[in-house]
């Protein structure tokens, strides 16, 4: 199975509607070669009743997602794969391209218009549903963002904390804030918020400290930590610099064992970003730009101080198109 932004690879859905970061991308090969074989010599059945069967097929979606797919699935990145189990050429595989929706206020609307606008004939697409929590969706978002980036690249430090306010903060426009943009810093003046003066943009502390977060666990390693704007930092570095900008004080984490410290962090953070609830909440608004004056964003009230891990709803939409004309030439093989 390979995973990737929906963002980052031209689409034929519209996906434009969505905000940032709200969908994934699953894309899962299977070997005809390998269903029609056990259909015909393990069950005995006709090419036609074979046929007929598997293009009734939907995988499950743990088959659509995982990271280890068994056969008859399987990922490869190469221009012409072969499957790994029986050695068929393209012409024999097809693709699941799978797009998994978060649920929430931001993301209903776009969903059900872009759900309404698919082709009902011959069921080339499923929409399936899985109910998940804020905490398993935040990790999956983590990792996902993870193997996105190209951590040999320091560049991708900027990429993450920009991937982490866009999920925060969906409404507001990122595309004009981080253009030209050369650094994030950590603002010693704003309470809340976020500004950018020339081509850096500094953050309130809060958002800074969850920035530094995010980073370190994209990157972090046991030996050595995680690489953040900081610098490389190990776990107990991590809590210090938070403590010491009044990030666990702001959100009421008053223990001191770092493992206890480290299980809150990541349960605040992932309800905070959690589309279900957070993420709808109003965007920092941007002042005009106008030479020099920089972009400012709107103080905002404190968020609850509550560390709660919320509902969510997934919401996969499997795209069959390639699978069933694939299907229907395989069996034009087996038939002849």
């Amino acid at each position: 199975m390979r995973v990737m932004p929906a963002t980052k690879k031209q689409r034929e859905l519209d996906l434009s509607e969505f905000p940032p970061g709200t969908i994934t991308e699953y894309t899962t090969l299977v070997c005809l070669a390998c269903i029609f074989d056990i259909f015909t010599k393990q069950f005995g059945l006709a090419a036609r009743t074979a046929f007929s069967e598997i293009k009734r097929h939907t995988p499950t979606i743990e088959e659509l997602t995982s990271r280890s797919a068994m056969r008859p699935y399987f990922d490869s990145d190469e221009k012409n794969p072969h499957c790994p189990y029986c050695g068929s050429a393209k012409r024999w595989l097809a693709r699941f391209d799978t797009y998994c929706v978060e649920g929430g206020k931001p993301t209903d609307a776009p969903r059900r218009s872009l759900v309404k606008k698919l082709p009902k004939a011959g069921e080339q697409f499923m929409v399936l549903e899985k109910k998940s929590d804020s905490r398993a969706v935040f990790f999956e978002w983590l990792d996902t963002l993870g193997r996105s980036l190209d951590l040999e690249d320091e560049t991708w430090l900027v990429d993450a904390a920009r991937r982490y306010l866009e999920r925060r903060e969906p409404k507001t426009n990122w595309d004009e804030v981080f253009k030209g943009l050369r650094a994030v810093r950590r603002s010693s003046r704003l309470a809340e918020g976020w500004e950018r003066d020339g081509d850096r943009l500094f953050l309130a502390p809060s958002l800074y400290s969850e920035a530094l977060l995010i980073q370190y666990l994209v990157s972090r390693s046991h030996a050595h930590g995680g690489l953040t704007l900081d610098g490389r930092l190990t776990l107990m570095d991590l809590i210090r610099r938070l403590r010491y900008y009044g990030y666990l004080d702001r959100i009421g984490i008053t223990e001191r064992e770092p493992g206890e410290v480290f299980e809150k962090l990541i349960d605040h953070l992932a309800s905070g970003v959690s589309t279900a609830s957070g993420s709808d909440r109003p965007a920092t608004k941007q002042k005009a730009k106008k030479s020099p004056k920089p972009l400012k964003g709107k103080a905002r009230a404190p968020e609850p101080e509550q560390i709660t891990s919320e509902p969510v709803k997934l919401h996969y939409i499997i795209d069959r198109r390639e699978f069933l004309e694939k299907v229907k030439s395989v069996y034009a093989s087996y038939a002849h």
